[in-house]
């Protein structure tokens, strides 16, 4: 291992010392050595996470082993008890996965039951990137329940699917062309030339925490894990999407992430007002939408509620009649929206209003790449118990910690309503 910890403090203290490094050499123009400083960071991370299940484990195992002999390859403290095995299992074994951590995080959500405290330094491991604090009413969930909530997030996520991922360290600038860089070439006398990074060229993540509150009467006759996972899954699920897809359009980058409708560096020419008897022309459109989708742009969808849709764009043809919105009735995979050629992605109108809904200068559609939006996070969900004394309920509370932003706004389309007098 590259670093070395004796416990969670020593870890956060050399942790803070690394980022503080980092920092100044990035305010002092040198991103290379800065960027090397946070893959440090990163490192640390995992060789920290990697110390705190190992502890778990030790812990773990101290609890119910036997002594035994030296042929067993055990490792044994002074009084003859087996805390940990040499075999590869131990290395392999989760604690944050073992079946006891998940009868413990089942009782706690469901019951309130509170986690032993042999898993409180995994549970620390796993929320250290969290800027949080660790108490009696904190856990993490279970290493399988987790992956089974990343895949249902990538399975139904239709915005949160197509945009980017990345875990970098919060608080940093970090300069766009980190996250996108660019190639040129090079020959044998000559080397590429290093790109300089303006102040508007570099974005920095925050750690916003965006919260589930699941109600306890809904989990509190679960008997066994399997039915507990069939129910909390599609729960968390289901409000972590809706927030995260209406984050990227609407969020307002103010303790929460920054939607698209919401970021400043969209260039002022690519903000578009159409009025109501420009939306249902194709001429409009053509000459006011599709004319400002400059070349390396053009690979993107169209983002609008399912009414504009509907009402505005379903049928329009051009002036030689043929369809340019149309409707393709999958038999397996439902509908698919089309409009000059583009994909059409709809939206529930808390996310963006439909163009009949929406009042004067109203974002009603947007045009762009996904991929331009990157959200940030380590994946990593807490669980927390709190007690809801407006409505007398016990709740779980479940928080990610997120941030996200565009990198690229250049190739944003953000299209309002104008409303004539």
């Amino acid at each position: 291992m590259k670093f070395k910890f004796n416990n969670y403090e020593d870890y956060k203290e050399q942790r803070q010392a690394i980022y503080a490094e980092a920092e100044r050499l990035l305010n002092e123009g040198d991103v290379e050595e800065a960027n090397a400083k946070m893959k440090d960071i990163s490192t640390m991370d995992e060789e920290y996470e990697a110390y705190a299940t190992a502890q778990a484990n030790l812990k773990a195992a101290a609890g119910s082993a036997k002594t035994v002999g030296l042929a067993g390859l055990g490792v044994h403290g002074a009084d003859g008890v087996l805390i940990g095995s040499l075999g590869a299992s131990a290395k392999e074994n989760d604690v944050l996965d073992s079946e006891e951590y998940k009868e413990a995080f089942m009782n706690f959500a469901c019951r309130g039951v509170k986690i032993p405290e042999k898993f409180n330094d995994a549970i620390k491991g796993k929320l250290m990137n969290a800027a949080t604090s660790v108490s009696d009413t904190t856990a993490v969930i279970p290493t399988t329940t987790m992956k089974e909530i990343i895949r249902e997030l990538k399975d139904r996520g239709e915005l949160y699917n197509r945009v980017r991922k990345t875990n970098v360290q919060g608080g940093l600038e970090i300069p766009i062309l980190s996250l996108a860089p660019t190639a040129s070439w090079v020959t044998e006398t000559t080397a590429s030339t290093d790109q300089k990074v303006q102040a508007n060229k570099k974005i920095t993540f925050s750690y916003y925490g965006l919260e589930c509150k699941i109600a306890q009467t809904l989990l509190a006759n679960v008997v066994d894990f399997a039915e507990f996972t069939e129910m909390f899954v599609p729960l968390a699920v289901e409000a972590i999407l809706f927030a995260l897809d209406k984050g990227i359009i609407a969020g307002t980058g103010s303790g929460q992430m920054t939607g698209v409708t919401k970021d400043d560096r969209v260039p002022a020419e690519n903000v578009i007002e159409m009025t109501e008897a420009e939306v249902g022309s194709w001429k409009a459109w053509k000459e006011k939408v599709f004319a400002k989708m400059k070349k390396k742009y053009r690979n993107g969808v169209f983002i609008m509620a399912q009414g504009t849709f509907d009402a505005n764009i379903d049928g329009m043809v051009d002036s030689t009649g043929q369809p340019i919105g149309r409707v393709n009735y999958g038999i397996t995979d439902g509908e698919t929206y089309r409009f000059g050629g583009k994909e059409v992605m709809t939206v529930e109108e808390d996310i963006l209003e439909s163009f009949t809904a929406a009042s004067d200068s109203e974002v009603f559609a947007v045009f762009m790449n996904l991929k331009d939006y990157i959200i940030n996070t380590n994946m990593q969900m807490r669980v927390d118990r709190w007690r809801d004394n407006d409505n007398n309920q016990e709740k779980v509370k479940v928080t990610m910690v997120c941030d996200g932003k565009l990198a690229d706004a250049n190739g944003v389309l953000i299209i309002k309503k104008k409303v004539t007098a």
